[in-house]
């Protein structure tokens, strides 16, 4: 019979995923024992194969080639006064603020961090191998934080399931051992996982394998083999986000391209020869809105205004409703980006607008959202349709727009994408930006309600989560190049029985296709619980845990218990980020946004504080350790 995992007896908490959000519960941890725990005795098991603080998707073993979509001052792990917690605020450095205590030897880090925050500055984008060395800080920040007799194991395994009644003590099974950990409480903050393939994914895969063609399906693109793409070929590409930006990347200066800047500042790409043709094509046909390159000065937009905690009440508190989003939410949020749109139009740029902003709001507020009413007062406030916040044209730019062949499209799609640019460096056009903190704002209520689908946090993302603004100039000059060429909106594959290909055809050039033997998926996979490949879940799902309509784990709003078919929360299993319906914008935040994933972290670490100290284990004396232990050096852990 195998011995479990945890021979002292002592109170121990099992944390499923050892990267940003891992990390970022332990930072709460420390922060609330004091109140909550005291100097009571407390085991953290931390399981990951990867090292602590970046995880799998943030750690340093990826290409230098590959950066953050966030400015370093944007970036935080740490709490701040905006932030709705019941727990003690514990302010600490954003990124930037890391970089320059790194410069200054103010803080202590090795030379391959140094080296790297050397240049940093507060607008620029890290490279994610800096802000892996950022997290390993924070983690190791954290840990030292807690309290003396609170040890952390880490365990550099993969965990497959968890066992155990609700009433009793947890077993945590890991790969490669026999004996599981036992654990009082489990935390599962698993992060972004792969997925089995879905039917069409799987009948292209199946195609592929019969004609001898290459097919790489939805993966995080740094984990991706992408040999098999050879230099000169064809490639079809479905995406358009960040996970094409990082293939775009990969495939060019990571096989040896480069650029140079010429007289007029345009950027011209020098290919290596080992580049593949890159043929990308999407729903909208364009790459996501570049990042915003300026700052909000003067009056900020009071957000939230028209979808706040007073909104969600009303819509949770709806006997037996079964919110639909495009009926009962979508139109709030309208109203939401909207206000924020018009009153950063009304405070920084009144002389664009025929009314006082006042009039404007009053009318704006008594307005049904979307309805005639509304539509009238902004046409006679804002008197150029340029002015005029237009969300279905936002997230339609192609729409109705016909090419006469490719060659129109491609020049047709490099001037919306300088025009991007410009846009969003320019701050003339400064209710983009308003626009943004509003969008951040939504989302932070948008956790209470749970999962709304993919559609939203797809729409979120393109608005406010797209690439650096050199990303998309280095776009720009490999589509120049002939390196990268768009094949427009509506993008659809097909295959080819006959000739054994790939065809790809859009709704923005009729009547033309393009052929290739290889298809890449950009894209991440959608974090279904029922079609992970993560053992865990898995078990767990058929275990009798509960999922929403879209296959994502359904946990307690109020602290990330997890659910059960019946809805009843199990009371000693938890779990945060992207695989449930309580799912946030990111485990790490810009600052002073009242993130929403500090909230959940806060919550949950309160429960699991709480949860121990009221089951009341006697006290047990045992060495006191402040740096944590991996399992290969603790003995008793073997």
């Amino acid at each position: 019979m195998s011995r479990s995992v945890n021979p002292s007896g002592r109170p121990s908490v099992v944390i499923v995923g050892a990267g940003p959000r891992g990390t970022g519960l332990i930072e709460r941890i420390a922060a609330n024992a004091p109140e909550l725990y005291g100097d009571a005795p407390l085991d953290l098991h931390l399981v990951d194969p990867h090292p602590p603080g970046g995880g799998r998707i943030w750690r340093a073993g990826q290409s230098p080639l590959l950066w953050m979509n966030s400015t370093a001052e944007d970036v935080t792990m740490f709490t701040d006064e905006t932030v709705e917690l019941d727990g003690p605020v514990r302010p600490g450095p954003s990124l930037a603020e890391w970089a320059r205590g790194v410069r200054s030897g103010e803080i202590p880090a090795g030379p391959g961090p140094a080296d790297g925050a050397a240049a940093l500055g507060p607008r620029d984008f890290a490279g994610r191998r800096l802000q892996s060395a950022y997290l390993s800080w924070v983690y190791e920040q954290s840990v030292a934080a807690l309290p003396p007799r609170v040890a952390v194991h880490e365990h550099r395994r993969t965990a497959v399931r968890v066992s155990g009644s609700r009433e009793g003590r947890q077993q945590v099974w890991l790969a490669g051992r026999p004996a599981p950990l036992l654990a009082d409480l489990v935390v599962l903050a698993l992060g972004h996982l792969e997925a089995e393939l879905p039917p069409e994914q799987r009948k292209l895969a199946d195609f592929a394998a019969r004609h001898g063609l290459t097919h790489l399906p939805p993966a995080f693109t740094a984990d991706t083999d992408l040999s098999a793409l050879r230099p000169g070929e064809p490639v079809l590409v479905r995406g358009f986000g960040l996970a094409f930006v990082d293939l775009m990347v990969l495939l060019t200066e990571g096989r040896g391209g480069s650029y140079t800047t010429g007289a007029d500042g345009q950027l011209t790409y020098r290919p290596s020869g080992r580049e593949p043709v890159l043929h990308v094509g999407s729903r909208r046909g364009v790459p996501y809105h570049a990042k915003i390159g300026y700052e909000l000065h003067g009056e900020r937009p009071p957000l939230p205004r028209f979808f706040g905690p007073e909104q969600v009440d009303a819509l949770l508190a709806r006997p037996g409703a079964d919110l639909d989003f495009r009926r009962d939410i979508w139109p709030l949020i309208d109203k939401e980006l909207g206000f924020a749109h018009y009153h950063r139009l009304f405070t920084a740029h009144p002389g664009r607008t025929r009314m006082n902003w006042p009039d404007f709001e009053e009318k704006y507020a008594a307005a049904d959202p979307g309805g005639a009413a509304l539509q009238a007062l902004v046409g006679a406030a804002v008197p150029d349709p340029a002015d005029r916040l237009d969300l279905a044209a936002l997230d339609h730019p192609l729409a109705g727009l016909r090419y006469p062949d490719g060659a129109s499209l491609q020049e047709g799609l490099r001037g919306y994408i300088e025009a991007d640019l410009a846009r969003r460096h320019d701050p003339a056009h400064s209710p983009d930006l308003a626009v943004f903190l509003a969008l951040l704002s939504v989302y932070g209520q948008l956790v209470r309600i749970g999962d709304r689908g993919p559609w939203w946090h797809g729409f979120f993302s393109y608005l406010a989560s797209g690439p650096p603004g050199p990303r998309l100039r280095q776009l720009l000059a490999l589509s120049r190049a002939g390196v990268v060429r768009f094949l427009g909106a509506g993008t659809t594959v097909t295959t080819d029985e006959r000739r054994g290909v790939f065809r790809a055809e859009s709704a923005s050039v009729p009547g033309e296709s393009t052929e290739a033997r290889a298809l890449v998926e950009a894209r991440l996979p959608e974090p279904t619980v029922a079609h992970t490949r993560d053992a865990l879940l898995r078990a767990l799902y058929a275990d009798g845990a509960a999922t929403t309509r879209t296959g994502l784990l359904a946990v307690s709003a109020a602290d990330g218990r997890v659910l059960d078919r019946s809805g009843r929360p199990h009371p000693r299993r938890f779990a945060l980020g992207p695989h449930t319906d309580a799912r946030s914008g990111g485990a790490f935040a810009r600052p002073r946004t009242n993130a929403p994933a500090f909230r959940q972290n806060d919550a949950t670490a309160r429960a699991l504080l709480t949860f121990l100290r009221d089951r009341g284990a006697p006290p047990v004396t045992l060495p006191v350790r402040r740096t944590p232990v991996t399992e290969e050096s603790h003995a008793a852990d073997q």
